[in-house]
Order: structure tokens, then C-alpha cells, then sequence
């Protein structure tokens, strides 16, 4: 099947384009479009790609830092702004890989991929969606949930809340073939700490669900507590709570909630 290539130099017109082709997708880095492509499954005949600047710029102001859809996982590594995220954006593939996917491209990634979406969850990211000609903004969490009926809109940009400090926030993906296996699962957590005790704690997982998502249980039972091993117990004794992972040729559902309670409490401890 023949697809045709359209190229805008602002992200407004591109937006507009898309909309008003249903054939169109947007092309970010092409890992999940061009592949889909390769193997013959594409639903599409027009694909849109964007030379706008935004979708390639870092821009950090206090504790927000904002990075465009366009952003590669290579740029993240190479970034000092967004040292914090270079243990997330090190796990996506191989170098190859980490050249082409960006940002954007991983929020729409199915399991068992999207893991790097799990360190944003973590983060409190908002996100940018341009839709025709008309911006907005919405909490990552709200994207994911209604990722698949979207409709016609683009992502411009993620804003995230850059961590106190490295310990703060912590990042496991759980693979069976390292260093760049495919997921098992993967667990992400903001841990910041007010006098002692947990605050504003955010904890999200991939691949224990349909789309990365965060773990509001968790989330609850280590809120304004110290972060020591009864409580990390707790935490886990609800981990799966709201979970419905996959079985795919990676591992069943029923071994994916027997492992995260292990895993979790281990990234908790500090001891992943």
C-alpha cells in the first residue's frame, strides 16, 4: 500500500492536516508507525510529520521542565536538564532505538512497551495537545485513559516536576533479557520527603494494565508515613490493587501480580 508523506513547518498546520484526514497519523520518530508499516497491519495512508522547533526543545524553568513531543531518548541522555530521567530513557531499546524514539511516540506505545511513560506518570507530567488549531493542557493520567479515542489531536509537550534530589525519585523495569530486553513490568516512584515523612508521593506502573497508570493504593499507604519496611509491607500488600495485566509471550497476568509486590517493596527500600 502506497502512503503519502506531507511535511508542515509549524506544528498548527500539521495539527490542522491531520485533522482533517482521518487516513493521516503524526509521525514522531517512526518506531511504531513504520513498523506497523514493515509488517503490513498500517491503518493508515497519509502519515504527517513537523519541522516546529517546540517539538525538539528542552526548556527548564524551576522546578518544571518541559520537553517536547519530538524529544529523543538519546537527547534526554544527552541532556543535563533531565539527568533525573536518564535511568528511564537509558531502558528504551538499543542505541538505534533510542535515536528515533521520542517523548510523545511513548505515551501511545501498547504493552509491552511504554515503560518510559511510567517515569512521567511518576512525575505529575501534564501534557500539551494541540487539536486543529486549538492548544490545551491535561494531566498525563487523563491522556492515557482516553488515549484511544483522541481523535485527530497531536501531542506537543510533556511538562514534569523536576525531583528534590536523585533519591527522590527512583525507576525499575523488570526485564528477562538485560540490558534492553522487552518489559516485564516497570515501577516508577516520586518519593519526596517533608520533615520525615513521605509527601506528595506518586508511584505508577507499565505493562499491569492496558496503558500506564498509576498505582493510587500505593499511592495512599505511603502518604505522610516514614519510609521504613512496615509501611513498604503495606504498600505492598495492596500493589495489584486496580491491576489487570497482560499475558503475552513475555509472562502471564497471574505472574506479573505475584512478582510486583517483590519488586515494588525493592525499589521502595532502595535495595532494587
Amino acid at each position: 500500500m502506497a502512503v503519502g508523506l506531507q511535511t508542515f513547518e509549524t506544528l498548527r498546520d500539521a495539527s490542522a492536516a491531520v485533522g482533517r484526514d482521518p487516513s493521516a497519523r503524526f509521525l514522531g520518530g517512526g518506531t511504531l508507525l513504520v513498523r506497523a508499516l514493515n509488517e503490513g497491519t498500517a491503518d493508515f495512508s497519509t502519515l504527517v510529520r513537523c519541522t516546529d522547533r517546540i517539538l525538539t526543545e528542552v526548556r527548564a524553568s524551576g522546578s518544571r521542565v518541559r520537553i517536547g513531543a519530538g524529544v529523543t531518548m538519546e537527547a534526554i541522555l544527552a541532556s543535563r536538564d533531565l539527568a533525573f530521567l536518564h535511568p528511564a530513557a537509558r531502558t528504551v531499546g538499543g542505541p538505534a532505538v533510542r535515536a528515533q524514539a521520542t517523548v510523545g511516540g511513548n505515551l501511545f506505545a501498547p504493552p509491552p512497551y511504554g515503560d518510559f511513560t511510567a517515569a512521567l506518570l511518576a512525575l505529575d507530567a501534564r501534557v500539551s495537545v494541540q487539536s486543529g488549531y486549538s492548544p490545551r493542557d491535561m494531566p498525563l493520567d487523563e491522556l492515557l485513559r482516553t488515549r484511544d479515542t483522541m481523535g485527530r489531536s497531536i501531542v506537543s509537550g510533556i511538562e514534569v516536576a523536576r525531583p528534590r534530589d536523585a533519591r527522590s525519585f527512583r525507576f525499575l523495569k523488570v526485564s528477562r533479557v538485560r540490558p534492553k530486553g522487552v518489559s516485564l513490568l516497570t515501577v516508577a516512584a516520586r518519593l519526596e520527603d517533608s520533615a520525615g515523612r513521605l509527601s506528595g508521593v506518586r508511584v505508577a506502573y507499565a505493562n499491569m494494565g492496558p496503558a500506564p497508570m498509576r498505582a493510587a493504593a500505593v499511592e495512599r499507604a505511603l502518604e505522610g508515613r516514614r519510609l521504613e519496611r512496615p509501611v513498604v509491607e503495606a504498600a505492598a500488600a495492596v500493589a495489584v490493587d486496580g491491576c489487570s495485566p497482560p499475558t503475552d509471550a513475555i509472562a502471564s497476568a497471574w505472574y506479573r501480580r505475584e512478582v510486583l509486590p517483590v519488586y515494588l517493596s525493592r525499589l521502595l527500600l532502595g535495595g532494587a
